[in-house]
């Protein structure tokens, strides 16, 4: 037997054809398309098609304003307010026709929330309605227009100003305080500037909050009349306006609606999850071929 690798006979190489790499004679067959369960994909259609009716555009109606919204903005005068209200009934609509009403009696409002984002928003909302010479802004890297009627801003930079009055001893310079997405009250971290906004401020600022999930709104008003002194009259809208429908979109960009017609979870939406998890791990541990 040869001893060196150079006397070893060489291995016939196959040859290649033109413009073809080389060709594997062991093709694996393709997987034959999963099963359909013809009763799931039935119910699938047929929950799409309700999920889906009568989504659109709504026809455009004069506008009137709704039962709560009118109480509220008469109690606004002499009390301060608490709106609980889902969201879309039209809790800002209250702010503005009082802001408004401000604005044109020569006074001044402030418009806090507990977000940036939704300040700049809120900005750019109320300027266009109300002119920019009537708007400012101040956050905590955004200050524009600070000597205006209405002023947007965060809560930390109001309960800020309250804090620099007591140091300087001079009066906030407002006259109506809006407090959007007053549930902040209950959070954990941030919660202590919503409530030490509301024991500063001057019993003759008259407040407005709004929220779409604050809890116990009665129980919350009694605490805000203990440490103003005021009265507060709280304020509840009715149903949600804009009906809210869940659907789960699958990995393969299949729509279920989340809840079967029993009212109940899709069970169906379970075993299309099953069957992903089992086509993954075959596609990652193949069967090895004998």
């Amino acid at each position: 037997m040869p001893r060196n690798r150079k006397d070893r006979p060489r291995k016939q190489q196959k040859k290649r054809s033109e413009g073809h790499s080389f060709e594997r004679f062991d093709k694996r067959k393709l997987a034959p398309p999963s099963s359909v369960d013809p009763a799931r994909a039935k119910r699938r259609v047929e929950g799409v098609e309700k999920l889906l009716a009568g989504i659109g555009v709504p026809p455009q109606k004069p506008f009137k304003p709704d039962t709560f919204q009118l109480e509220a903005l008469s109690a606004i005068e002499t009390q301060d307010v608490l709106v609980t209200a889902p969201t879309g009934s039209g809790k800002t609509w209250i702010a503005r026709e009082e802001i408004r009403r401000l604005i044109d009696a020569g006074k001044k409002a402030w418009y806090t929330t507990p977000l940036k984002a939704l300040t700049n928003s809120k900005y750019t909302e109320f300027a266009e309605e109300f002119g920019a010479e009537n708007v400012g802004i101040l956050t905590g890297d955004r200050k524009e227009n600070f000597d205006a009627p209405l002023i947007v801003g965060t809560t930390e930079i109001y309960r800020n100003q309250l804090f620099d009055s007591l140091r300087t001893g001079e009066d906030v310079d407002t006259d109506f305080v809006i407090l959007d997405e007053a549930h902040y009250l209950a959070d954990e971290d941030r919660g202590h500037v919503w409530e030490e906004a509301i024991i500063l401020s001057p019993k003759r600022i008259r407040l407005l909050l709004l929220s779409a999930t604050v809890g116990g709104a009665d129980e919350f008003a009694r605490w805000i009349e203990d440490v103003r002194e005021t009265t507060v009259r709280v304020i509840k809208a009715g149903p949600r306006p804009v009906e809210l429908r869940a659907a789960y979109l699958s990995s393969d960009a299949e729509l279920y609606p989340l809840f079967g017609s029993d009212g109940g979870f899709n069970r169906d939406i379970d075993a299309l999850e099953k069957k992903q998890k089992t086509d993954a791990s075959r596609r990652r541990f193949p069967r090895r071929r004998r």
